[in-house]
């Protein structure tokens, strides 16, 4: 544990209008991890003033990210706490509240500027090369004058007054100390005409009554820090500790985005990415352990975790990467585990990626765990099962004619390795890998070819692909009799291709 800090109150507030990207993902894990180091807590909080852009499926979907990553919370929309509610649209009143005395403090003002008025003045101030701001003339308006127009039923919103000259600044955990020049910010809407709050005040409001010690997000915030450094001292309250978390970039350095992978928790899942994977993989864009360790436990990752080891440079996202590392998990596990990890991607209808229609479900777990040892070592992705093992469950394996004959052989020759192959197939017993290949091999001497040009057709009849597990590992799981009909079936189709000429 971080012996320097005490516990802290952090909180991933994402707001409900879309499936949460891998980015919004490592704000929350980079959160969790502060929390668990320190013995603190970990509050969700949903951001939903914009009730124009809810989805009731990017609330299902944040939950879901989180529960899958494992990232438990403490205080939460669906567990409460003792700051409920954690929903801000639920909150309304608190921010009216604020928004209000920092009016009745002079801090703030209430503004009737209409939106075709805003759009005039911006595109004055365009046409004469000025950079588009709002010019402060709610300032001017008398409380009578703001009265008249709420009843002629124009938008009334309140904006904080930002000096005009002066500078302000704070010192973030990652970046060191950031200052801004106030004349290039204007004067802004803290509350909007329906009374819901902007973010930069309820985000604020609620930081404050939650208790937040440190608010760790991305430094695409940073310019907006200035505005909410301003709200704090009308406020008079006191600043968290900001942690700016460098951008993701892709490997050709440009911004995260579908054309680089996936880019949600959620699609990894459905990818077949191990959660243990992707929360290792996650944790190190833009942190570092210190050294050049890259796999690791959880619960090593919670002990090694702190706020200087954040990286202030952008973290660079490798697709690559990620698969090697999950496959380093998944030849980590136990048989046993990976079964059960397996099973719902096999299981998943054929055209969702799964095995055949025609194979029966719930697959044979026994089946499965016997057939596991055989490509272990090769496995980097869950979804890569069926591929990988689909050949064991489906009857109907249809090698295609070009791919039968092995190195140097022609149809003919090929024609003559199977007839061989499939009479031994028939009558060797046991039926086990090392026998199979003792006879298999004298076999190859007995035809006079290479133990290679022999295997490499009987590969392709029994499983349809070149590449396969252990032939007679292989054979032997498939078992006897399906092993000999398909050779048969192999004979068959080389035979038809010479009878059409194909």
């Amino acid at each position: 544990m971080t012996d320097s800090i005490p516990p802290v109150r952090v909180r991933y507030a994402p707001s409900p209008t879309g499936i949460p990207h891998i980015g919004n993902i490592r704000t929350a894990l980079f959160n969790w991890l502060l929390a668990r180091n320190t013995n603190g807590q970990f509050i969700v909080r949903f951001e939903d003033t914009d009730r124009s852009r809810y989805d009731a499926r990017s609330e299902r979907a944040i939950f879901e990210s989180l529960e899958w990553l494992g990232l438990d919370w403490d205080e939460g929309p669906d567990t409460g706490g003792p700051h409920a509610p954690y929903v801000q649209s639920e909150r309304k009143q608190t921010y009216i509240d604020a928004a209000e005395r920092l009016v009745n403090s002079g801090h703030a003002y209430y503004d009737d500027t209409t939106p075709e008025q805003l759009q005039e003045l911006r595109e004055r101030q365009r046409a004469a090369k000025q950079p588009p701001r709002y010019d402060g003339r709610g300032r001017h308006r008398s409380p009578e004058e703001i009265e008249e127009s709420r009843q002629a039923g124009l938008p009334i919103t309140i904006r904080l007054k930002v000096p005009d000259h002066g500078t302000v600044s704070f010192e973030d955990a990652v970046k060191g100390k950031i200052s801004f020049e106030l004349k290039e910010i204007d004067d802004f809407v803290i509350l909007k005409s329906d009374q819901m709050p902007t973010y930069h005040l309820a985000h604020i409001v609620d930081d404050q009554a939650m208790g937040i010690t440190h608010v760790i997000r991305a430094d695409e915030w940073i310019s907006s820090t200035p505005r909410h450094l301003l709200i704090h001292e009308a406020l008079s309250i006191e600043l968290p500790i900001y942690v700016h978390v460098p951008l993701i970039l892709g490997k050709d350095r440009s911004k995260l985005s579908k054309r680089h992978g996936a880019t949600s928790a959620l699609e990894y899942r459905d990818q077949g990415y191990l959660p243990d994977a992707v929360f290792n993989f996650v944790a190190l864009l833009g942190w570092s352990p210190g050294d050049d360790t890259e796999v690791m436990s959880r619960d090593e990752i919670v002990r090694r975790f702190s706020i200087d080891r954040i990286n202030d440079s952008p973290a660079i996202f490798d697709n690559g990467k990620l698969e090697w590392m999950n496959g380093v998990y998944i030849r980590n596990m136990s048989v046993d585990a990976l079964v059960g990890e397996l099973l719902p991607f096999m299981e998943r209808p054929e055209s969702d990626g799964g095995l055949p229609d025609s194979v029966t479900r719930p697959i044979d777990r026994d089946y499965l765990k016997q057939l596991i040892p055989l490509v272990h070592e090769r496995l980097k992705l869950l979804t890569e099962g069926t591929e990988t093992l689909g050949f064991f469950f489906a009857d109907n394996v249809n090698p295609a004619v070009e791919d039968l004959p092995g190195k140097k052989m022609d149809a003919d020759m090929t024609e003559r390795a199977l007839d061989a192959a499939l009479e031994l197939c028939r009558g060797v017993a046991p039926f086990e890998p090392e026998h199979l290949e003792t006879e298999y091999r004298a076999l190859a001497e007995n035809i006079e070819m290479k133990p290679g040009q022999l295997f490499s057709p009987i590969r392709v009849a029994i499983t349809g692909k070149s590449f396969a597990p252990p032939l007679f590992d292989t054979m032997s799981a498939i078992g006897q009799d399906r092993c000999a009909e398909r050779i048969e079936k192999a004979i068959h189709i080389l035979r038809s291709a010479a009878i059409t000429g194909s």
